[in-house]
């Protein structure tokens, strides 16, 4: 018998996610994939796909291909509450320290291989080794057995509250099943091989970064028997194809979805959105009802960032209307004055420790600059000009640093290339870098186990590097307290740390409407771009 194991201490970890994947939409589910029309759905996301290992990259783009070919273990629905998806019971004891799940029949790879506990564990273990989640996840487990072909348990060594949100982890490095072959790929050795056992197949072969990437209806793909629900329930595809299109020109990709030449776009420019709410071939949606952050990360092993007082500068140098303008965001989707590290319009905002982040203190921010022993060094800020906000808001912020006395150097080049240079070690001036800006959704920075920025552990953090004891200790003890009164203060406790700290730098949150043609129906404001269950008519 199942027992879901759900305390009341999740609750506003599962509300926080329930605003990111709005409401519940039903659509028609099937025991397996149904035949479907002979249709192909041609879609422009924020960034175009350059990589395919949802482990060694964090990027956006990578998360999103692994929602076409691969499935999780739980999912979140929009209520917030992870579900089985792949697994068909689980039981906890009634201490919450054992774990055992077992497997849904009929779970088949591409390659017609059984999905089996085995591919699940080793995914499992390889996820844990990089996603924030997953080494706290590891961290807190004493052991992670395969009992048969369909069933593993988990064992704790020491309490963690959020397991089952844990295997649901739907972003970062989200977690996704794949073959066991592939699974014991190194978690620092990029994977080659698409095998999943998702709604969609890809093949490397039809791939052609900077054009296209291709994605089939995988017919052997049996979905849940429930509704789709947020990232839950029956995945049905209801299209032959998707094909994912780099269209970097927000001109370009507005035309063409006028002309019917694409059916979706994720986050057309603002400049385009009032020609595409006139069109009446168009529908505009909040696909991300929460909305969005511009984050700027630093490089925290760098000169002159790896001091907290030049961190601390940018707070009285930036200007969040500022960012929030030169990107053209219109006021009402505008998040005015938002420094919260989990996103303002969710049960986790606190803006505990704020400071600055409005009118600038240029001369605060020189004053903090030279005690840092800033010498007037190169700062090196890598800019995504494929993305138009990260363009706007990276040149407005680069500006203002260049007017308080930071000699700055905006390298131009597609995201792919931020993705990979982010990765690098050395100083600025041999290839390395000090700052970048990301636009993370509230899936990626919805609380302190989950956002993966925050995490302040040295080496084992994402690019940037960030080391502190002190906000990593707050952050463990918050998903460890049981007690809600107690978690609230530990949240606020987080976030001012963070402002002390700077892991990166909360510069604005905004909302952006997506467009779509009329005659395509099953869009579901969910966050993350998936395309089970759309259609068109």
């Amino acid at each position: 018998m199942m027992r879901m194991f759900l305390p009341n201490r999740r609750k506003l970890a599962q509300l926080a996610v329930a605003a990111a994947l709005g409401t519940t939409l039903s659509v028609t589910t099937a025991s397996a994939q149904g035949q479907a029309p002979n249709q192909t759905l041609r879609v422009v996301l924020i960034n175009d796909l350059t990589g395919i290992d949802p482990v060694l990259s964090q990027a956006g783009f990578v998360r999103n291909h692994g929602f076409f070919i691969y499935d999780q273990l739980f999912a979140f629905d929009s209520g917030g509450t992870a579900r089985p998806q792949m697994v068909e019971t689980y039981t906890a004891s009634p201490d919450g320290m054992r774990y055992s799940f077992t497997l849904r029949d009929g779970l088949v790879f591409h390659d017609g291989q059984p999905v089996r506990a085995a591919d699940a564990v080793a995914s499992i273990k390889r996820w844990a080794q990089r996603d924030i989640v997953g080494r706290a996840l590891a961290a807190a487990t004493a052991s992670m057995e395969v009992v048969n072909d369909k069933t593993f348990t988990l064992t704790l060594s020491r309490h963690f509250a959020l397991v089952v949100e844990a295997l649901a982890r739907p972003t970062g490095s989200a977690l996704f099943v794949m073959p066991e072959r592939i699974a014991n790929t190194p978690a620092n050795v990029a994977i080659t091989d698409p095998t999943g056992s998702g709604p969609f197949t890809f093949s490397t072969s039809d791939w052609r970064v900077g054009d296209r990437a291709i994605y089939r209806r995988n017919p052997a793909y049996r979905p849940r028997a429930e509704a789709a629900d947020g990232l839950a329930g029956g995945k049905v595809v209801k299209v032959d194809t998707v094909e994912w299109l780099a269209m970097p020109d927000a001109a370009t990709a507005a035309a063409a979805l006028q002309n019917g030449e694409i059916d979706f776009i994720e986050q057309p420019a603002p400049d385009v959105v009032p020609t595409l709410e006139r069109s009446r071939q168009v529908r505009m949606m909040a696909y991300n009802p929460v909305g969005f952050q511009v984050w700027l990360r630093l490089n925290h092993t760098q000169p002159p960032f790896n001091d907290p007082r030049a961190r601390q500068a940018l707070l009285h140098i930036i200007n969040q209307q500022d960012v929030l303008d030169a990107m053209g965001v219109r006021p009402s989707e505008q998040i005015a004055n938002c420094p919260a590290f989990f996103f303002c319009g969710t049960p986790l905002e606190s803006r505990a420790g704020a400071s600055g982040l409005g009118k600038p203190d240029l001369e605060h921010a020189r004053t903090l600059l030279h005690e840092a022993g800033y010498n007037g060094a190169k700062v090196v800020f890598l800019n995504a000009t494929d993305s138009p906000l990260n363009n706007a808001s990276t040149l407005v912020m680069a500006d203002a640093m260049q007017r308080a006395g930071l000699n700055m150097d905006v390298l131009s080049m597609d995201w792919g290339t931020v993705t990979q240079r982010r990765n690098r070690r050395e100083a600025p001036e041999a290839g390395g870098w000090n700052l970048f800006v990301t636009i993370a959704n509230v899936l990626d920075g919805q609380n302190p186990l989950t956002n993966q920025y925050l995490a302040s552990t040295g080496d084992a953090a994402p690019a940037g590097w960030p080391k502190d004891e002190e906000l990593e200790a707050l952050r463990r003890a918050w998903w460890e307290e049981s007690d809600s009164a107690k978690r609230q203060a530990l949240l606020d406790q987080v976030q001012a740390r963070a402002f002390q700290v700077l892991p990166y730098v909360p510069a604005a949150q905004f909302r952006t409407l997506s467009a779509y043609r009329s005659n395509v129906e099953g869009l579901r404001p969910v966050t993350v771009p998936v395309f089970w269950g759309v259609e068109k008519k």
